[in-house]
């Protein structure tokens, strides 16, 4: 039995569950959100969410702490939201925000495009500031790890695409004596 997953999931005013079976709907300020589980059952008593294990196998007690964290985040999504900050450096180096694609010059011969996916807000400030929002914080982190991908910091001159308060270890240039 998970330590975590006997823990309830308490619901924000604001945010309404919907529990159909082994799916949970999560509809709040910030968002709609839905995901179908397997391996453990749901019950919402009063503004608790429940998350039991469905059986005593080793697959249920594994998903049964990993469950109840996604309820977790999915009400703390729709409630208040998720965001990344990113910030590029490097001379030249930019983000331009083109409807719902992202133009990024990082020094290559082309530039890179990247397709927003829906659920997703990004915003441009600076040229060089990208904040990435939205309520669902796995595909909040996957955009901003995806964007960071392309250029990632290298550790002579400190260039490339980080996420603000990532530390970085710089490296020494090689010495000719």
């Amino acid at each position: 039995m998970s330590r975590i997953g006997k823990q309830p999931v308490t619901v924000p005013a604001g945010v309404k569950v919907a529990l159909s079976g082994a799916t949970v709907n999560v509809e709040g300020p910030k968002g709609k959100l839905s995901r179908t589980f397997q391996g453990v059952t749901f019950a919402l008593e009063g503004n608790e969410v429940h998350v039991r294990a469905a059986g005593d196998d080793r697959r249920s007690g594994a998903l049964h702490g990993t469950a109840r964290a996604i309820v977790r985040n999915m009400v703390e999504g729709c409630a208040t939201g998720y965001k990344k900050n990113l910030e590029i450096e490097g001379v030249g180096f930019k983000a331009i925000l083109k409807g719902d694609t992202l133009d990024l010059a990082l020094g290559y011969s082309h530039p890179i495009l990247y397709k927003i996916p829906a659920g997703v807000k990004v915003t441009v400030t600076e040229n060089v500031k990208i904040e990435v929002s939205g309520p669902d914080r796995h595909l909040v982190g996957q955009v901003a790890a995806d964007i960071k991908q392309y250029y990632p910091v290298e550790p002579y001159k400190g260039k490339g695409v980080r996420i603000v308060g990532e530390f970085v270890r710089r490296k020494e240039g090689k010495k000719t004596a």
